[in-house]
């Protein structure tokens, strides 16, 4: 295969396709999303099929358990994703919106209207019901979407874009709207990177070692979806019973995805008064507590290196550390976090308030896990990724993220003095 052409080939078609869609109904892109939902749950074999092939190929690659399971379909994961194409189908259309409307006294009326991004460049690793939220994300903001998935789920990634594309031929919109890089050979990556004639940003979503990569050769504009190093602090105000379900909750419910919880500050304070039985459960239940200080004296911790913090380890493994006051918690958030999701558990509105205001993180929780820092719990349907950069889009990337807009501006013969 000739990948350079190949590439040259999609974005072009990609372009052309963008253009149609910056204008299409929001009845034509529901129907779409819609009967390709209808169409996944009609092939549900079909796609655990596919995935035991990719499975069977993760396991010859020597994938982690966290990836596997990143991996891994089964029916209802399957349901999930086409109810997710039906969460997003039926969100209010994004496009056209009336962001802004003011005159000016020259007499100028100015509007600023929502408007599709273009073509969107969909990069991403192992998980392969991405293919279905980013592929619907971007058709329900109007946006052309080129998707390139890992190697490790390119059977199942197949099965389910063949849905979606049977969505678009249904509502009589472009096949070319939602097209999948159709080799594995990662030369198609580097193209993507330098398509700035065709693709309008790329958003990567994957692990540390892929965003560098993205961020480091992109042409194209990039939002970053960079590792979710995230913290819970349990302060000397927090509830023990809350503060023992939420940090058990944002370990262990599944240690894969980005918002699985990578150390746990506990306040000095809470400590004394309480211990900390969520340690204790976490080790009944498998996880390896790497523990700072006294807290490596707790029965089944191991102790904790300096390197265990700031890590991201998508695994059964957790760094603990005790410390001194939310400002304390707020100063090593600030050095091992990677500004992506961080909770606090108290009951004290004034530290939470504090907490809030100065951990710059995309998501903060107050007393709540932070396995919810997800899009499809944010009420968009899914995501195309949790943005942790500044610019334009960030925390959950859903359809409404996923545009731009332009000024309309009226005048009556005006013209400038």
């Amino acid at each position: 295969m000739d990948v350079k052409a190949v590439m040259q080939e999609i974005g072009q078609k990609a372009k052309a396709a963008s253009a149609e869609l910056a204008f299409a109904s929001p009845e034509a892109k529901q129907k779409a999303l819609e009967v390709a939902a209808d169409c996944i749950e009609a092939r549900v074999s079909d796609i655990l099929k596919a995935n035991e092939l990719d499975m069977k190929y993760g396991q010859d690659k020597g994938l982690t358990d966290a990836m596997m399971d990143r991996l891994m379909l089964d029916e209802p994961r399957v349901q999930a994703i086409a109810a997710s194409l039906r969460a997003v189908a039926a969100q209010e259309d994004p496009v056209g919106k009336m962001l802004a409307e003011w005159d000016m006294p020259s007499g100028l009326h100015i509007q600023r209207v929502s408007t599709p991004l273009g073509v969107i460049g969909v990069i991403y690793e192992s998980r392969p019901n991405v293919t279905a939220d980013a592929g619907g994300l971007c058709l329900k903001a109007g946006n052309a979407v080129i998707l390139r998935g890992g190697s490790e789920s390119f059977h199942s990634s197949g099965a389910i874009h063949a849905c979606l594309v049977e969505g678009l031929k249904a509502a009589g919109l472009p096949i070319a709207s939602i097209q999948l890089v159709p080799t594995r050979d990662r030369a198609a990556v580097s193209e993507m990177l330098t398509m700035t004639e065709s693709i309008d940003v790329i958003v990567p979503r994957g692990g540390k070692g892929l965003v560098g990569l993205v961020q480091r050769e992109a042409r194209v504009p990039v939002f970053a979806h960079l590792e979710g190093i995230c913290h819970v602090y349990v302060d000397a105000a927090a509830d023990p019973e809350k503060a023992r379900a939420i940090v058990v909750n944002a370990k262990c419910r599944r240690t894969g995805i980005c918002g699985s919880a990578e150390t746990v500050l506990i306040d000095k304070a809470f400590f004394a008064k309480h211990a900390a039985p969520f340690i204790d459960d976490m080790v009944a239940a498998g996880v390896e507590v790497r523990a700072d200080g006294i807290l490596a004296e707790l029965s089944g911790t191991i102790k904790a290196k300096a390197e265990d913090f700031g890590v991201e380890y998508l695994d059964m493994i957790i760094a603990a550390k005790l410390v001194d006051g939310v400002d304390d918690a707020i100063r090593h958030i600030g050095i091992f976090g990677s500004n992506h999701t961080d909770a606090i558990v108290t009951e004290d509105d004034a530290t939470a308030e504090r907490f809030f205001q100065r951990v710059d993180s995309a998501i903060l929780m107050r007393n709540a896990s932070t396995q919810f820092a997800d899009g499809g719990e944010f009420g968009m349907g899914a995501e195309i990724g949790i943005a942790t950069g500044k610019m334009h889009a960030r925390g959950p990337v859903g359809a409404a993220q996923l545009t731009s807009f332009k000024y309309l501006v009226t005048g009556n013969g005006t013209i400038r003095p």
